[in-house]
């Protein structure tokens, strides 16, 4: 009998009969956006999730990062990771910003503080590190340069709802902090994201710059955009919030079999784990080493002919495209450990519902070659 095949990711559904009743209250209520009940009781129940005051609710996390920028007024030059989905980089182009690369840290991935200093020009307002897989950045070392050079500091977080330090929530970091929501996220609202705001005066902003700039029925004060996110979303956002713990917990027991199932495997790497940082085992990322016996894509090849469907993220590189190739910070000589890890890296299929058979055959193949 044909095998189901099994995917990097899959949203966390929770039976359709709990999800019913919240429909039929918007159904009753006819309110579908523009900040209705759900919208409202979302932000709440994130913000005491999250242990954060201020969240601005988005229909995805693009929006939220192109809002972000604009919010801050942010322009010139921002310092930013090669490593990352390209909605990271595409977020400056929208608004006329030039990214400048740097390379990466190359145990977390992360953007490395060593290097984000010597980028820094007379044109620099901003730093827009990534909380790559949901591993946070050092954030510490980030900001004192920040402030050592009077920029902005925006984090892109999208991999990382419900990660904490030492001290609390990650996402109190930066200026802003900005969440997805995207279906293949560990926390998802099938499409949306957020922007946590360190204060109800910049929350205020957002808002408005959200909803076109509007401040009341005939007034706008800005030229923003349509970011609103539905309360269809809102609903389901908050079914999501009931299961969330439940769900993290089946990621750290698939995240733990790995390991002990690819220790020993020679050329497959495990990234560092979470080590004192609660985590969200957003995903599952191995380096295929020159040691191991099949080459990155061959093994991801071996494993699709299986309907196993791994994948290479982040492959190739934001600056490998077209648009941002051009750039001198671009070049792949500036970005040796980036570059390095984007041709190594391979993401397996890691989400609630993945079961134990379908682990091992993941882990049996990986073995086998």
């Amino acid at each position: 009998m044909k095998q189901a095949p099994i995917y990097v990711t899959q949203p966390y559904l929770p039976p359709l009969e709990e999800f019913m009743p919240y429909l039929q209250q918007i159904w009753d209520n006819k309110t579908l956006t523009n900040g209705g009940p759900f919208h409202q009781q979302l932000e709440k129940a994130l913000c005491e999730y999250l242990g954060v005051e201020h969240i601005a609710l988005f229909t995805n996390g693009t929006i939220a990062l192109i809002t972000a920028l604009q919010a801050l007024r942010v322009n010139g030059e921002v310092i930013t990771t090669p490593y990352s989905f390209v909605a990271t980089s595409h977020s400056l182009l929208w608004n006329g910003i030039k990214p400048v690369f740097v390379d990466v840290d190359p145990k977390t991935l992360n953007l490395d503080p060593a290097r984000i200093e010597a980028a820094i020009t007379p044109h620099t307002t901003a730093i827009m590190p990534v909380h790559c897989y949901g591993h946070p950045c050092d954030v510490k070392a980030i900001q004192k340069i920040a402030d050592n050079y009077n920029l902005r500091v925006i984090y892109d977080a999208a991999h990382a709802f419900g990660v904490q330090d030492e001290g609390g929530s990650i996402l109190r970091y930066g200026d802003l902090a900005v969440l997805s929501f995207h279906a293949t996220k560990v926390f998802n609202t099938f499409e949306g994201g957020a922007i946590i705001c360190p204060d109800a005066k910049t929350k205020l902003r957002i808002d408005q710059l959200k909803n076109f700039g509007f401040v009341d029925e005939t007034t706008v004060v800005a030229p923003g955009i349509n970011g609103k996110m539905s309360e269809i979303n809102a609903a389901f956002g908050l079914l999501q919030l009931e299961h969330i713990d439940k769900s993290l917990a089946e990621r750290q027991r698939i995240d733990e079999a790995y390991r002990t199932g690819l220790s020993g495997i020679t050329g497959i790497e495990c990234l560092p784990d979470a080590g004192e940082t609660v985590a969200n085992y957003s995903y599952f990322p191995v380096l295929v080493q020159p040691e191991y016996t099949l080459s990155r894509d061959a093994l991801y090849q071996k494993l699709k002919d299986h309907d196993i469907h791994g994948r290479r993220y982040f492959y190739p590189l934001i600056s490998d495209f077209p648009m941002y190739r051009g750039l001198i910070s671009a070049q792949r000589s500036n970005l040796p450990v980036a570059a390095a890890a984007a041709d190594k890296i391979l993401c397996l299929p890691i989400y609630p519902n993945l079961q134990r058979q379908d682990q091992l055959r993941v882990i049996d193949l990986i073995q086998g070659c």
